[in-house]
């Protein structure tokens, strides 16, 4: 892990997608951070230790989704499938399927491995699998504004993780889309799919992968920056908003609470999601594992005692 020291910075941007506005000033407290993300060599440690079972790995509950086809209760996972001619950019369903057999030990299908991926981010994990290994391994998720803080590198205000170049003197700096999404990857960073956790440069603090690559999950519930971020003065510690305010308002019948993904992924393209900067964040189901989504942990410093009077 890698001590990241705290401080105050610019979280969000003004200047790119909406809901990444308004920026705001925060602050936060120092805490050690993993320096990758969890790979899955480390995901096989502890299922190995727990005999642990990821929710891709189990059959869906129908009475958690009443009216649902049955075969997407079969114990599966979403998987990027690349079109083989440019799609309905409209219609995500043109690239993302739900995959019977799909998961963790399957990363692109049930007829692969991870043989030769082992220091490859693990990824179709669910938010209730990245608790589990958590709590398993004594961390945390890191909020939101913990997670931007530590990708700055402490580059306040930098476009990217790196700086403001996204390809400084010609050289990738993270494994990105390059080409036209979804069907055309010139590979041009050299890779296809995920790339392992150190194949480029850390940042600033000495962490790797803090865009590009996979997403990762963090620890605060969606919601819009907008609404909970007006002070005149820096937040201290912010965390985000309340699990029953996190649904998505365009699907009001999918009562699924949503967490903050942060870091972008190998599928984020110039012409379709430039989300591959520290203030970029999407929203995730906590149900739903998918195959450019993993994550890294955190441990906070035990609270100082209080001195005896």
């Amino acid at each position: 892990m890698v001590w990241i020291p705290g401080g105050t910075f610019l979280m969000g941007s003004d200047h790119h997608y909406p809901e990444e506005a308004p920026a705001h000033r925060v602050s936060v407290d120092g805490f050690w951070m993993d320096a990758t993300t969890v790979t899955n060599r480390d995901f096989a440690h502890f299922v190995k230790a727990t005999g642990y079972i990821t929710l891709a790995e189990r059959p869906a509950d129908p009475a958690d989704y009443p009216g649902a086809r049955p075969e997407l209760l079969a114990a599966s996972s979403i998987l990027f499938r690349k079109p083989s001619a440019p799609v309905d950019m409209s219609n995500h369903y043109n690239w993302w399927h739900y995959v019977a057999g799909a998961d963790w030990r399957h990363p692109r299908g049930p007829a692969s491995s991870i043989r030769g991926l082992m220091d490859h981010p693990v990824v179709h994990v669910a938010l209730e699998d990245v608790a589990a290994y958590a709590h398993w391994a004594c961390k945390a998720l890191p909020t939101e504004a913990e997670w931007e803080f530590a990708a700055r590198g402490g580059l306040d205000g930098r476009e990217f993780v790196w700086g403001d170049d996204l390809t400084p003197n010609g050289k990738y700096m993270a494994n990105t889309w390059q080409g036209e999404f979804p069907y055309r990857n010139t590979r041009e960073d050299g890779f296809e799919y995920t790339s392992p956790v150190r194949a480029f440069p850390p940042n600033g603090y000495g962490l790797y992968d803090m865009a590009g690559n996979v997403w990762q999950w963090t620890a605060d519930w969606y919601g819009d920056h907008g609404t909970r971020h007006r002070s005149c003065c820096t937040v201290a510690n912010p965390r985000g908003g309340a699990a029953e305010e996190s649904f998505d308002p365009n699907a009001p019948g999918m009562r699924i609470p949503r967490r903050v993904t942060k870091g972008g992924s190998h599928l984020c393209a110039p012409n379709y999601c430039r989300r591959y900067r520290p203030a970029a964040r999407m929203a995730q189901p906590i149900d739903t594992a998918i195959s450019h989504l993993g994550f890294r942990c955190i441990k906070r410093p035990a609270p100082k005692a209080e001195a005896m009077p």
